[in-house]
C-alpha cells in the first residue's frame, strides 16, 4: 500500500486522469451522435471507462522494476486511464478508430490491431494508446489514455475469458484454452455473419433510395 503521507499526490495525479477520461468520454459522444445523424446509423452500443486502483499501478511498477512515482506513473504506465468501446459491427471499429485520429488534439503513441492478428488464446480487439491535452489552472498536461474498441461479440468473449483466467489463478486447463479457442471463432464467424446482414441491408436501402 502507499504511505499516508502520498495519499495528496495520488489524489493529484489520478484526477488528472479523470479529466482526462472527462475528455475521450465527451469526444466519444459527440462523434457518435454526429455520426448517427449523418449516417443513420450509431456505430456504438455502449462505453466504459476506468482508472486502475493505486494497488494496481503500484504493482505494475514492481513488475517493470521501477520505483513509485508520478513521473514513471506519467511515464512508463499507459493504461492508468482506460476506456472500452463495444460496437455492433466490424467495420464501426475502424470507423470510430478514423474519426478518433482526425482530432487534432488527440496524438496517437500506439496502436494494436488485434482483430487482424488475434492473440493466441482467440482474444480479438483494437487497442488505442493516446495522449490528450489537459488544461489546468496552472499548466496544460498530455495524458496518456487506453482506448479499446470491440465487437459486443468479443467482449462477451473476452469478459469470460478474463473470469476463466482468474477463476483458475492463470493456470486454465487445456481443455478449457480449446474450448475458448473454438467459443472465439465461433465469435468471428457471427460477427462477419453480422457484418454481411448490415452491407446486404444497406445495399436494398440504396437501390430503393434510386427507384
Amino acid at each position: 500500500m502507499f504511505e499516508e503521507q502520498s495519499l495528496g499526490e495520488w489524489k493529484n495525479t489520478l484526477l488528472i486522469y479523470k479529466f482526462a477520461l472527462d475528455e475521450i468520454n465527451t469526444k466519444i459522444k459527440i462523434l457518435n451522435e454526429e455520426f448517427t445523424l449523418n449516417h443513420d446509423h450509431n456505430p456504438i452500443e455502449h462505453v466504459k471507462s476506468r482508472i486502475k486502483k493505486p494497488d494496481s499501478i503500484i504493482n505494475k511498477l514492481e513488475r517493470k522494476g521501477l520505483e513509485l512515482s508520478q513521473h514513471n506513473i506519467e511515464h512508463y504506465i499507459n493504461d492508468v486511464a482506460g476506456v472500452r468501446i463495444s460496437c455492433s459491427f466490424i467495420s464501426d471499429i475502424y470507423k470510430i478508430y478514423e474519426l478518433l485520429k482526425q482530432q487534432d488534439d488527440i496524438y496517437i503513441i500506439e496502436v494494436k490491431d488485434y482483430i487482424k492478428n488475434p492473440k493466441p488464446n482467440g482474444y480479438k480487439s483494437f487497442h488505442m494508446i493516446i495522449e490528450i491535452p489537459i488544461f489546468l489552472a496552472s499548466e496544460t498536461k498530455r495524458v496518456k489514455v487506453e482506448i479499446q474498441i470491440r465487437t459486443v461479440a468479443m467482449d462477451f468473449w473476452a469478459s469470460l475469458e478474463h473470469k476463466i483466467f482468474y477463476k483458475y489463478n492463470k493456470k486454465v486447463p487445456n481443455e478449457i484454452i480449446e474450448s475458448l479457442n473454438e467459443a472465439s471463432a465461433t465469435v468471428n464467424s457471427l460477427d462477419y455473419k453480422m457484418e454481411s446482414i448490415k452491407n446486404q441491408m444497406e445495399e436494398i436501402k440504396e437501390l430503393e433510395y434510386q427507384k
